[in-house]
């Protein structure tokens, strides 16, 4: 009885830690989507920029306004590699705690099984118990019949 106690005690470490994991996985997933939020707000916002800057160029532009412009675009391009970045560092956290959760979910399972293998086992032990005590019962009951 002390190992099934023992067993349901890791049972319950190992789920906490399953769960915990799975925590730490959701809000890497959210950090994922946030930063492919901001890369796509940055690059749509490139774009109109980008748009803006070819608009005043078919309508005339002073080159200092288009020194501003391309300014501008180089600082936007340095936003968008930089939230790239954000982005691949977001992927890779992800993937990680993925896997510490893969992990932590498998060691459950683990102890799930070892645990469900030994409560079969008892009852096996019981069954058998039962039918001898049946087994038994019966062959006293023939015996006083005679």
């Amino acid at each position: 009885m002390a190992k099934q106690s023992a067993l349901e005690t890791l049972i319950e470490l190992a789920q906490r830690d399953t769960d915990d994991a799975a925590k730490r996985l959701g809000a890497a997933l959210k950090g994922v989507e946030e930063a492919q939020q901001k890369l796509e707000m940055l690059l749509g916002y490139r774009d109109d920029y980008a748009a803006r800057l070819l608009q005043a160029q078919s309508s005339g532009i002073t080159p200092m306004a288009y020194q501003n412009f391309v300014a501008f675009m180089g600082k936007l391009d340095a936003a968008t590699n930089g939230q790239r970045e954000v982005l691949r560092h977001a992927q890779a956290k992800a993937a990680t705690e993925k896997t510490r959760w893969q992990d932590a979910e498998r060691k459950r399972l683990s102890y799930q099984t070892l645990s469900n293998r030994a409560a079969e086992e008892a009852l096996k032990l019981e069954n058998k118990r039962d039918q001898k005590l049946m087994d038994e019962h019966a062959a006293r009951q023939a015996y006083y019949r005679r």
